[in-house]
């Protein structure tokens, strides 16, 4: 049975959310699969995908042929490295420690490159705050300046206006 490691869509319309299917070639795009391997969240920055890294190896060692998409995030979660280096292992070029000792290090790599993404995106977002927060305080004291001379304006007329009233009065 040729088997696939593919995307399976779930969530609203606007709003995908996918799962990461281990299923027969021949079935539905979103219909019987052999195991879930995770899940995959594009709707969020950075995109939020749980793996079993373990589990799609597995199936990677029993031939599945992952599709493009689903590929590229074995490769991005760590899962195509792992498959690699059990290959490398049983070929006798590396020993099972090795190959851990290189797949954790690629890890903690891994691990601090998205760090250094999301700690990016948090400090433009902080940025953009405060550039807009900086923008509205310049609004603001320009309206209250073009404001303040009106006031004064009235006050004058108020004033004014008072006064020849206590002189018509007086009269």
């Amino acid at each position: 049975m040729p088997v696939k490691i593919r995307l399976q869509r779930h969530g609203k319309k606007g709003k995908p959310y996918y799962w990461i299917v281990a299923a027969d070639s021949r079935a539905k795009r979103d219909g019987k699969y052999l195991e879930k391997l995770g899940a995959y969240n594009p709707n969020t920055n950075p995109a939020t995908i749980e793996l079993d890294v373990n589990g799609a190896v597995q199936w990677l060692q029993n031939g599945a042929q992952p599709t493009d998409t689903a590929k590229a995030i074995l490769s991005y979660k760590g899962a195509m490295l792992k498959h690699h280096l059990a290959g490398g292992v049983r070929k006798g070029a590396l020993t099972e420690e090795q190959a851990e000792t290189k797949f954790n290090a690629w890890l903690e790599e891994k691990a601090a490159k998205v760090q250094a993404k999301a700690d990016g995106l948090s400090k433009a977002d902080a940025d953009a705050r405060a550039k807009a927060l900086e923008a509205e305080k310049a609004v603001n004291e320009a309206r209250i300046a073009a404001a303040a001379p009106v006031v004064e304006e009235e006050v004058a007329e108020d004033v004014a206006t008072e006064e020849t009233t206590a002189s018509n009065e007086e009269e």
